[in-house]
């Protein structure tokens, strides 16, 4: 069967990028690419791009393109924008579904939206339906995931990081396995789960918030998700685990606790 990644925009598209210049484009292809490698290890399972790196894709192709290949899920990948192009307050993960009614739409974004949310630990600002193109030409489930504000500063910091890249990704990767009901292969290739370098988890999210900041403005990138009703403080994430030793020894050697999971 046939899934479709679909990274909105293109490097050439105006506007679509953070107020400090990183285009929206980098994100959702990035997430794209990493969703396409998780989905690999599983069976009978096609990922086709709409995107490409050369061209901004007109929608019409892109949707026109999907429905010929004959997908079963349609997933289009991008950050959020609010205002004017100047930093504000608003933040959080939204997923979209067309306005027709779409039962199978429904499904595959129940089953992705809380895999985000609960990967990521960003505000739920819940799951609504949009007159979108790739929404409303596509016949196939389609939805459209917006993985956090490029126009809000915490957030966007978030996304230039290839470890929050990688977290979106294999929530939206996760979420098509439980949608499709997909089956690993006998010997999965390489994956894209990586080695998370954790400092914190607290019961009450102002205290990970704080360990985040202070961690921040000592130059490490992280960010606060919520797993097993704790809210973790992870500051870096590396396919090769030595590199996340690396990070971890000079945590601890500033006097903090890590922890390395995969």
């Amino acid at each position: 069967m046939i899934v479709v990644l679909d990274a909105g925009h293109g490097y050439g598209t105006p506007g679509k990028r953070t107020p400090e210049g990183m285009r929206e484009y980098e994100f959702n292809r990035k997430v794209a690419e990493y969703a396409k490698q998780e989905l690999t290890g599983y069976q009978d399972v096609e990922v086709l791009f709409t995107h490409s790196d050369e061209r901004d894709v007109p929608l019409k192709e892109r949707t026109e393109n999907a429905n010929a290949w004959g997908a079963k899920a349609f997933v289009s990948i991008h950050a959020n924008a609010f205002g004017n192009g100047g930093w504000n307050t608003a933040k959080g993960i939204e997923t979209y579904c067309p306005v027709v009614n779409s039962p199978n739409s429904d499904r595959l974004a129940n089953t992705i939206h809380s895999r985000l949310i609960q990967a990521t630990g960003r505000k739920d600002r819940g799951i609504k339906s949009a007159n979108f193109h790739v929404l409303r030409e596509t016949t196939m489930a389609s939805i459209l995931c917006e993985c956090g504000f490029m126009t809000y500063f915490p957030e966007a910091q978030l996304l230039k990081t290839d470890s929050y890249r990688r977290t979106c990704a294999l929530a939206i990767a996760g979420g098509l396995v439980e949608y499709l009901n997909l089956k690993l292969k006998a010997t999965p290739p390489p994956s894209t789960r990586i080695n998370k370098v954790q400092v914190g988890a607290f019961r009450e999210k102002e205290n990970a918030d704080s360990l985040a900041a202070e961690l921040n403005r000592k130059g490490f990138n992280t960010f606060v998700f919520r797993e097993d009703n704790l809210y973790k403080v992870q500051v870096g994430a590396f396919s090769q685990k030595e590199n996340a030793d690396r990070l971890a020894a000079t945590l601890r050697s500033q006097g903090y606790t890590t922890f390395i999971s995969i």
